[in-house]
């Protein structure tokens, strides 16, 4: 049992009084940064955040400007024009008249305040964002190089100290005064503070590089195929047969788009050959849990929005007696990943066993029946727009995203030959040990930042050093 004896005197009856926040180990950690000259948040930046402004989601289709949420950050210390496609927009107009939306710029700071808070990201390569109410932004940053900043936010002590200062109303959030409050530990070598801002930039310069190595497996998948320069057309109109309607039991207009066609017929009239993906692996289907069940650790709980072509985030956890009684879908090294609901059509190969997890109901497990054709290949098919488009054309018209496992298995799936296949896995290896480079860089800028306030800065500063020099990413 843990327990801190308070003296009443230090209880701000209108602040906090709960147990929770005078944790032992919450009291040692102020104790530190204390001793070591913390500095609160406030003093190096403004806080601010958007509130009580209309719904914009019906202007989303026509926006241009990111409206930053929790989804955009939580996986993505640095926030980039590389997200482009996730992000939802709001026009520029429409921010500028209501003056409850707050923006942020280039080498701003925002940190997820709701449902998931905590967790800060950096405005790295974006002119202006727009925040939405789930996130809250540090502008205007002097004093501390905001690189250095989001990184000592990421790590254990800037980490912790926001959980601290969380309050549970209906759910988990953050205020802004709270937030100004947290310590901040500025280093007295300055070096130490480049060095880290610099393996936060090294970080992201690896994860450039890892993308642009998959997108170009991409195009050499797009290239064999003859679709390089293909761009989808929506076309106002077409003919079709009476009996492809009643064959397809489908007689939306979107499901015939003649541009699926030629996804398809690229596909089923190349040499090498083709096959349906049924046919190729055996899916598994996943389980829910119910958010009633949802701890802020433990064991991992993974849904779609914690799923990319690049890697997994952990954001929501289980207990391990949960865990126990549904290992069953505990997912296997060599198992592809594919998202089925919300956001249909998204993969991910376990490369490596994976840690103890259990995936969520929108996500199917898909294992491969034989050596015709290898993972790494398969993953990249299904994220490429050869798949992307069959899925939709399968889920148009629904309210609700959801790709139905039979759909799933009928999509058609180019089988290139064992040469071919070697070389897009060749570079998507490449990308692969590229951001795992690149996660070694993050957590050694955090690892820095804690080596310095809990051992010593010169002790700190020689170990990155050697981790930059040792990952061999250069600017």
């Amino acid at each position: 049992m843990q327990y801190s004896i308070i003296p009443y005197s230090d209880i701000d009856l209108g602040n906090r009084i709960d147990a929770e926040y005078f944790q032992p180990t919450y009291l040692e950690m102020e104790e530190r940064l204390k001793s070591l000259n913390g500095t609160p948040l406030r003093n190096f930046c403004s806080i601010t955040g958007s509130a009580f402004y209309p719904a914009a989601t019906h202007l989303y289709e026509i926006g241009d400007l990111p409206f930053i949420r929790c989804v955009d950050c939580i996986p993505h210390p640095i926030v980039t024009t590389r997200q482009n496609s996730s992000f939802e927009k709001i026009p520029t107009y429409f921010a500028n008249e209501q003056k409850n939306i707050k923006t942020l710029s280039k080498g701003e700071i925002v940190i997820t305040k709701v449902g998931s808070p905590c967790y800060a990201s950096i405005i790295h390569d974006l002119d202006v964002v727009a925040l939405s109410r789930t996130v809250l932004g540090l502008k205007s940053i002097h004093g501390v190089d905001p690189y250095y900043l989001v990184a000592y936010l990421r790590s254990k002590y800037g980490f912790s100290q926001l959980v601290r200062e969380r309050e549970l109303t209906i759910q988990y959030q953050l205020t802004l005064d709270r937030v100004g409050s947290v310590l901040i530990f500025k280093p007295e070598n300055e070096l130490l503070e480049q060095k880290i801002a610099q393996s936060f930039l090294l970080y992201e310069a690896a994860i450039k590089h890892s993308e642009s190595l998959f997108h170009k497996a991409q195009s050499l998948l797009l290239s064999e195929l003859g679709l390089a320069n293909w761009q989808p057309k929506h076309r106002l109109n077409f003919v079709r047969n009476s009996n492809e309607v009643e064959k397809a039991e489908r007689i939306d207009a979107e499901y015939f788009q003649p541009k699926y066609d030629e996804i398809v017929n690229a596909i089923k009239s190349y040499a090498g050959g083709w096959d349906r993906l049924g046919n190729l692996v055996v899916m598994k289907k996943s389980v829910e849990i119910g958010s009633s069940e949802y701890l802020d650790e433990g064991i991992p709980f993974v849904r779609v929005s914690n799923l990319s072509p690049f890697e997994l985030s952990e954001e929501k956890f289980m207990s391990d007696k949960l865990y126990a009684e549904l290992a069953k879908h505990q997912p296997q090294k060599g198992e592809i990943l594919l998202s089925k609901d919300g956001s249909p059509g998204i993969a991910y190969h376990l490369r490596e066993k994976p840690e103890k997890m259990i995936v969520s109901g929108g996500i199917l497990r898909l294992k491969l029946k034989n050596q015709r054709i290898n993972a790494d290949y398969l993953a990249l098919v299904l994220n490429s727009l050869l798949v992307q488009e069959q899925a939709n054309r399968d889920i148009g018209g629904s309210i609700i995203y959801h790709w139905r496992p039979d759909q799933i298995k009928e999509v058609v799936i180019p089988i290139f030959g064992k040469e071919k296949q070697d070389e897009i896995q060749q570079k998507v290896s490449e990308s692969f040990a590229l951001r795992a480079k690149s996660k070694s860089l993050l957590e050694a800028a955090k690892r820095a930042v804690e080596m310095a306030i809990e051992e010593s800065e010169e002790k700190a500063l020689a170990w990155l050093a050697k981790q930059i020099e040792k990952s061999g990413i250069e600017l």
